[in-house]
């Protein structure tokens, strides 16, 4: 007859399994939507706060740094701190996914998202 009836129950737990992780994929990505993350240069004199898909939204200068001719220096500690504040959000997303996929027999070193 139908040969593989028997593997009905294993199919539906594997799509129960799909439908748990497709939940937390969900909840870990509005999780790195809202994640907003804060990387600093120059002691803290420049500091970008962007979020978990690396999106510039603040961005803070200290009234010091108005020197005209410390503006070379100035663009240089600007882009520093975003680049921070980038990579952390970036590292915090990765986080957030890799909790999501907690328990999946993923292969080992399988970066998320797919």
């Amino acid at each position: 007859m139908l040969k593989g009836l028997g593997n009905l129950g294993d199919m539906a737990k594997m799509m129960a399994k799909a439908q748990e992780f497709q939940g937390k994929m969900a909840e870990a990505q509005a999780a790195v939507e809202a994640l907003e993350v804060e990387g600093e240069a120059g002691a803290g004199l420049v500091k970008a706060t962007v979020t978990g898909k690396g999106e510039l939204k603040r961005l803070s200068i200290d009234p010091t740094l108005f020197v005209p001719e410390d503006r070379e220096a100035v663009e240089d500690l600007i882009v520093a701190a975003i680049k921070t504040a980038q990579d952390r959000a970036a590292e915090a997303a990765q986080a957030e996914m890799a909790k999501a996929a907690e328990g999946l027999p993923l292969p080992p070193g399988m970066k998320l998202p797919f």
